[in-house]
């Protein structure tokens, strides 16, 4: 799992045209840490092939507000966005962020 902090970094990503789970993460939001143990814990697992990045709202308010405008998904956190061939396609919040879930997501 990378953490990204710049909007350089996320249109690298973008660019690259590989599929990749983005999560937005509060630091400070009990539901925001859940879904990050469930995030890390898809993204640690074997079975799982998928590219995984994260940010901090916090440190970077920035990214996540570009990540809002140009996805034209309202902001959320915490929040996962799927993208695939740099376009976002699919996402959930809050507690619909599970193991589980993400697993669906094809």
């Amino acid at each position: 799992m990378q953490k990204i902090i710049n909007i350089n970094e996320f249109e690298e990503l973008i660019e690259s045209n590989e599929p990749f789970f983005l999560l937005k993460h509060s630091t400070t939001c009990p539901i925001s840490a859940a879904a990050y143990d469930e995030y890390q814990s898809f993204m640690e697992d074997p079975a799982s092939d998928k590219k995984g990045v994260y940010l901090a709202v916090q440190e970077a308010r920035e990214l996540s507000n570009h990540i809002a405008q140009v996805t034209n998904i309202r902001h959320e956190s915490p929040q996962v966005i799927y993208f695939k061939e740099g376009k976002p396609d699919w996402n959930e919040s809050h507690w619909k962020i599970t193991k589980d879930q993400l697993f669906s997501v094809k």
